[in-house]
């Protein structure tokens, strides 16, 4: 039996995953979750900084990001900067306990999961195709 493209598409996992995550014992549990699933590749990031660096030296497809680091209170910072690497740029996923904190703006960057959450729900989340930003679907409706 053939599998339908979009199917398989959906079944896809991202290579390589970056988790900044401050709280070490859910940063492992996320990991070890991703690792099982499929992900080859899992980085973690315990603060903003870390995070940073990460990204200077190796991008990954995803960012799992934590919004409340204990270096700082705006995760989100993050978030901002990847959106400066154009449409290549890492998929976003918030992960927080006050979803209403985060700017709305900033939250149209990805989807949020609210702690806490089953890790299958981040692996299933990984799995779903990339949701288009406003300018790819105007391009997208041009063509």
């Amino acid at each position: 039996m053939t599998q339908h493209p979009k199917t398989r598409a959906r079944e896809k996992l991202p290579a390589h995953v970056l988790v900044v995550e401050d709280d070490a014992v859910l940063g492992l549990t996320i990991e070890q979750a991703l690792l099982d699933a499929g992900v080859a590749k899992v980085a973690l990031s315990a603060s903003t900084e870390e995070a940073l660096r990460h990204l200077r030296d190796d991008q990954p497809q995803v960012i799992v990001l934590d919004v409340h680091l204990a270096d700082r209170d705006d995760g989100w910072a993050i978030a901002e900067l990847v959106r400066t690497l154009g449409p290549d740029s890492p998929r976003i996923i918030f992960s927080t306990g006050a979803p209403q904190d985060i700017p709305a703006d900033i939250a149209a960057l990805g989807c949020i999961l609210e702690k806490p959450y089953d890790a299958d729900i981040l692996v299933d989340l990984l799995r779903q195709p990339r949701r288009q930003g406003i300018i790819s679907r105007l391009r997208g409706a041009l063509r």
